[in-house]
C-alpha cells in the first residue's frame, strides 16, 4: 500500500520547530565566531617563531582534527559540565547540554578555522609584511594592520563554507539529549506518527538554507575574482 503523506502536523508545529532552529542558529553563530577567534590565534601561534607556542597549536590542531565531533560533544557533556559551571561561572538553572555543545563546538571548530586562516596568512605576499618593517611597525602591527586584514578578504568564501558545514553538524547534538531543528521535527514526526513527512520537511528547510548561503559563497568568490581581473 502507497504511503499517503500528511504534513497536516507541520503548520500544528512550526513555533516548535521555530525554537529548534534557533538553537542550531545560536550553536552556529557562537561557534563561527568563537572559532575564527580563537582559530585566529592558533594560526597565529603555529606560524610563530616561539616554539613552545608553534608546538601547542599544532598538537591542538592535529588532536582535535583526529577526533570525531560526537565523541567531543559527549566529552564535555559527560566529563566536564561541572567544571565548565565553575569556570565560565554559571548559575544553577543554566541548561548545561547547551553550554557544552557550545564550548565543543566553539573547540572543535576553530581547529578548521585555524588552518584556513593559517593559508590565508600565507597566501599574502612576503613583501607585504616587509613593507610594514619599513614603515617602522612591530610584527604584530603588521599582522594586524596589514597581513590579517588582505588574509581575511580572501579567506571569507571559505570561512562561510565552515559555517555551513558547521550548521549542518549541528544536528549531532542529539546524543547529548539536546534539542535542535532536527531533533525537534523527528520528535514532531515520532509524536505524530508522520515521521517520513517531517524528515522531508526538514531535509527541505536545510537545504533552501544551505543553498542559499551557498550561493552567497559563489556570489562573493566571482565578485573577488573580477575584482582581481
Amino acid at each position: 500500500m502507497a504511503h499517503v503523506f500528511d504534513f497536516s502536523s507541520t503548520s500544528g508545529s512550526l513555533p516548535l520547530l521555530a525554537d529548534g532552529m534557533l538553537v542550531s542558529l545560536k550553536i552556529t553563530g557562537t561557534a563561527v565566531v568563537a572559532g575564527i577567534v580563537w582559530g585566529t590565534l592558533l594560526a597565529l601561534m603555529r606560524l610563530s617563531g616561539i616554539k613552545p607556542l608553534a608546538w601547542f597549536a599544532s598538537g591542538y590542531v592535529t588532536l582535535f582534527r583526529s577526533i570525531p565531533l560526537v565523541m567531543v560533544l559527549l566529552w564535555f557533556f559527560l566529563i566536564v559540565p561541572q567544571l565548565l559551571q565553575k569556570l565560565l561561572n554559571l548559575p544553577p538553572t543554566t541548561d548545561l547540554r547547551l553550554t557544552s555543545a557550545l564550548v565543543a563546538f566553539s573547540l572543535f571548530e576553530a581547529t578548521y578555522y585555524a588552518e584556513i586562516i593559517r593559508a590565508g596568512i600565507q597566501s599574502v605576499s612576503k613583501g607585504q609584511i616587509w613593507a610594514a618593517y619599513a614603515l617602522g611597525m612591530s610584527y604584530s602591527q603588521a599582522m594586524r594592520l596589514v597581513i590579517l586584514p588582505q588574509a581575511f578578504r580572501n579567506m571569507v568564501p571559505l570561512l562561510l563554507t565552515q559555517g555551513i558545514i558547521l550548521f549542518q553538524d549541528t544536528s549531532l547534538v542529539h546524543v547529548i539529549s539536546l534539542t535542535e531543528f532536527f531533533g525537534v521535527a523527528y520528535a514532531v514526526g515520532e509524536r505524530d506518527g508522520v515521521i517520513v513527512e517531517m524528515l522531508l520537511f526538514a531535509g527541505v528547510a536545510y537545504f533552501v538554507i544551505c543553498f542559499g548561503a551557498s550561493s552567497l559563497v559563489k556570489t562573493l568568490q566571482t565578485r573577488r575574482k573580477k575584482a582581481r581581473a
